[in-house]
């Protein structure tokens, strides 16, 4: 790996110059989780979906949510005992809507969580809710920092915030690294709507598809995105073209609330996606995810909308504004969609033995929601996350369970 040694690098306020320092771009090698890079002025911007799949959809929504790096880590081996991320955030405002928490960066040392931190400055959009206008407001590169680190040869992991999209500047160290020999892991390819993107997880590393990866001793590539799970083609296609052992889709939600189509077109769509993916991974285990329990959808379409009761309160929520009585003309449903997924696989599985599927309520049911309700009515919190992931890495990781090569 390429790097140039600054000695003259300067002090930070309060704390020693290590006495070399090796200063570097972010290169390629020592990241994982993104599809590719876009070199920028400054330095490097992951994404989640390539170039092609962005330009299939003038969707700026979309555009968000795959430029925000869920799931994406610097991945390293060194012996430095102090490293630095400089990075230049994009951070939204919602007008009317209460503040967004700061994006956060995990800290892993072999495996263990041992550093969580903040960047300061970078971009701001303010998006009125309202109108739905934004307003784009540019600021400095701010700089994470973790000291003290053990001595010793080690494998660090920095995973980048899963909601602000993050332009890498530099990364700074006071020891020399290099790429983390393969461990041998299988990798899981897991596409899903903001839920999976890890929306109102407390971090990173602690969204549920992250600690599901965790635990079942996988590596992640974590195509949640915001909004977007839609059963675009080019979403498909990218996990056709994704090297992966395990892949799995979560449908639903988005369906709904965006109000997107029928029964009709939803069903040929489903199976036009799966055929997509297994053009490229004939036989791997792929498991069908149906939606999370979630009130305001079991049995009422969509599109979905903001609860502006709620904000006027400083809370934020959502709300379905379809009518129920339309289901018999073809709409969606939570309850719809999950026994037409079911009939789906049944019929598809005849042919296809590395197909399943996993019912979204045994990981988020009924009885999780009297426990732990969604608190904007839409997404899990933190605590929710953490259940969720336990219980996908039990039923779907688990010896003979339906994401393991013998699955």
């Amino acid at each position: 790996m390429h790097t140039e040694h600054h000695p003259d690098h300067p002090n930070r306020p309060g704390q020693p110059n290590p006495p070399h320092r090796w200063i570097t771009t972010v290169p390629e090698e020592l990241l994982r989780g993104a599809a590719e890079l876009e070199r920028t002025a400054r330095g490097v911007l992951p994404h989640r979906l390539p170039a092609w799949a962005r330009a299939r959809t003038p969707d700026g929504q979309l555009a968000m949510a795959e430029s925000q790096p869920s799931g994406v880590r610097l991945v390293f081996r060194t012996a430095a005992t102090a490293v630095e991320l400089d990075a230049l955030a994009t951070k939204r405002v919602y007008r009317g809507a209460p503040p967004r928490p700061e994006g956060v960066y995990d800290l892993l040392v072999d495996g263990r969580l041992t550093g969580r931190a903040s960047a300061s400055g970078g971009n701001t959009v303010t998006v009125d809710l309202a109108t739905g206008s934004a307003e784009i407001t540019e600021g400095p590169v701010g700089t994470v920092r973790f000291g003290a680190l053990s001595e010793g040869v080690k494998d660090v992991e920095i995973w980048l915030p899963h909601n602000e999209t993050t332009e890498l500047v530099a990364l700074r160290t006071d020891a020399p690294v290099e790429p983390v020999p393969d461990r041998g892991r299988p990798v899981w390819l897991h596409h899903g709507s903001s839920i999976s993107h890890g929306s109102d997880a407390a971090s990173p590393s602690t969204t549920w598809p992250a600690l599901a990866a965790a635990r079942g001793g996988v590596e992640l590539v974590n195509l949640g995105m915001g909004g977007g799970a839609l059963l675009d083609p080019f979403t498909a296609g990218t996990m056709r073209d994704t090297p992966a052992d395990l892949l799995s889709v979560k449908i639903g939600i988005n369906i709904v609330n965006a109000d997107l189509m029928r029964l009709r077109a939803f069903t040929p769509a489903v199976h036009g996606f799966l055929d997509t993916i297994r053009e490229g991974h004939p036989d791997a285990p792929l498991l069908v995810v149906s939606p999370l329990y979630c009130p305001i959808h079991e049995d009422t379409p969509g599109p979905g909308a903001f609860d502006f009761e709620a904000l006027s309160e400083g809370r934020l929520g959502f709300r379905a504004t379809g009518d129920p009585a339309e289901t018999a003309a073809g709409k969606l449903t939570l309850r719809v969609i999950r026994d037409e997924l079911a009939r789906i696989v049944e019929q598809r599985a005849a042919d296809d033995p590395h197909l399943r599927l996993l019912d979204g309520r045994e990981l988020y049911g009924e009885a999780d929601h009297a426990e732990l309700p969604l608190p904007d009515g839409l997404h899990p919190d933190a605590e929710t996350h953490r259940r969720i992931g336990e219980r996908f890495a039990e039923l779907a990781f688990a010896e003979k369970g339906p994401l393991t090569r013998a699955g």
